[in-house]
């Protein structure tokens, strides 16, 4: 069976549920800084919160990192 999944920005991902890094979008210094941090293609992210405004955090690698919500709407 193939699973159909929209790409959106992980600033939409709810509380709890996980995503798969399809892509990065942004300037080089952005997508490097973030590459650094593990968001490559294909790695698993789970957000930890997301309470629609301010910051989020995701555990991604067995790691906790918070981003700014303009950051996550890339």
């Amino acid at each position: 069976m193939i699973k159909i999944v929209k790409t959106k920005s992980l600033s939409r991902l709810k509380t709890g549920k996980t995503a798969i890094i399809h892509n990065l979008k942004g300037g080089h210094g952005f997508k490097s800084r973030l590459s650094v941090l593990g968001f490559t293609p294909g790695t698993e992210v789970r957000m930890i919160q997301n309470f629609g405004h301010g910051p989020i955090i995701v555990e991604i690698k067995d790691t906790n990192i918070a981003l700014g919500r303009g950051e996550a709407m890339k």
